[in-house]
């Protein structure tokens, strides 16, 4: 039973990668196809996360009432509905209500994999190396969806209609193989008596507050490194630069996806988690002053590769280190709690960066991330002394 409710609980975390990074796959060709600019988009992206952060709260309860299964079925329905609909939008009203079903699949995806994830690998005795390796599946997600993208409108010559198509045929057979499965009997969902207390812990505060500066820079990332390449490939003059902006998105992806592979190799990882927060934080500076600078698509590309590298295990490990001063029956609790502050920012942020690059352009937005990268280094100080 736990071998399959482990492969749910990965599809699951793969599925929120598509969910999260789908928008920005197919920004250009669906700006285009809509007729919105930089702003309109973001806003698409404000009413995915601020949907995501409402239904966040809602699904820990849920969880807890009536079980994983039901939800992982609802989220990967909701996902499949959402992708129909962005394929056949015609208006930016069509995509705007794409995007808020979207909301809705992915945080019942993200609540399922990231509570069941630290429970069901490494027998739940590393809550930080578990959530790693789980989210190592993210960061396949944010790999293969872009080259989807590029190889169907590039190399086929269809159009991002057909992709979307194919992502929702492939979130049945997620939600077929979740109705397949049985799930442990536990509690990690919300809990309503404890929410008080939890709200009060300075290790949830903390954790909290990382989480929005981090969301709002992944967010922020995702969204729009596919624009800011094709600005730098335009500079060079180079060819076809919306299709190899599309291939460097998937760069992110890969390092993403290895450095939390790489790092959920290390036994009891939770021990020096506070640790890698901050070197990876530090990291996550230095990407974003890169894309800032960046006066080619040598310089941009690499700027990418390390925010992918950096951002890696940042967000697992603020989740494993905060499980481990609590017992799994609240980690649903918890998750919900850090998870919606976290998506704040991925409301927010994107947007403001949209709007600033009306008129200008997105690498000169990007110092809005530039600040947020900083205050979550501050944070990252707060979160070792909280977990000493």
């Amino acid at each position: 039973m736990k071998k399959m409710t482990a492969i749910v609980a990965l599809v699951a975390v793969f599925t929120l990668a598509i969910c999260l990074i789908i928008l920005g796959s197919i920004s250009i060709e669906l700006m285009e196809a809509l007729e919105i600019d930089s702003g309109q988009f973001g806003t698409l992206v404000t009413a995915l996360f601020f949907t995501s952060c409402i239904v966040q709260l809602i699904t820990g309860p849920v969880v807890d009432k009536i079980g994983h299964k039901p939800v992982a079925v609802i989220g990967f329905a909701a996902v499949s509905i959402s992708m129909i609909m962005l394929a056949f939008a015609s208006s930016f009203s069509a995509a705007l209500a794409a995007c808020i079903i979207l909301g809705i699949g992915a945080m019942s995806v993200n609540t399922v994999g990231n509570t069941l994830i630290p429970v069901v690998l490494f027998e739940g005795k590393d809550p930080a190396r578990a959530s790693n390796f789980g989210n190592g599946f993210f960061g396949l997600g944010y790999i293969l969806i872009p080259l989807l993208i590029v190889f169907i409108i590039k190399t086929l010559g269809l159009s991002y209609h057909t992709a979307l198509i194919i992502i929702a045929v492939l979130c049945i057979l997620f939600m077929i193989l979740a109705l397949m499965t049985s799930f442990p009997v536990a509690s990690t969902g919300f809990k309503f008596n404890m929410a008080v207390k939890l709200l009060l812990n300075p290790a949830v505060i903390i954790a909290a507050l990382a989480m929005f500066c981090y969301t709002s820079l992944e967010s922020s990332v995702t969204t729009w490194i596919k624009n800011l390449m094709e600005e730098l490939f335009s500079i060079s003059s180079n060819t076809d630069a919306s299709a190899k902006a599309g291939v460097v998105l998937s760069f992110f992806g890969v390092a993403m996806m290895a450095g939390r592979f790489l790092l959920s190799s290390i036994k009891n990882m939770t021990a020096i988690g506070t640790k890698v927060i901050i070197f990876s934080t530090i990291l996550a500076i230095l990407s974003i002053i890169l894309m800032i600078v960046a006066k080619g698509p040598v310089v941009g590309i690499i700027g990418v590769i390390l925010a992918g590298i950096a951002f890696a295990p940042i967000f697992p490990t603020i989740i494993g280190v905060t499980f481990s001063k609590f017992e799994p029956g609240l980690y649903g609790s918890i998750f919900g709690i850090v998870f919606a502050t976290g998506l704040l920012g991925g409301t927010f942020i994107p947007k403001l960066i949209g709007n600033l690059s009306v008129g200008s352009t997105v690498q000169q937005s990007l110092s809005v991330a530039l600040f947020i990268s900083l205050a979550l280094l501050v944070i990252s100080f707060f979160i070792a002394r909280v977990n000493k």
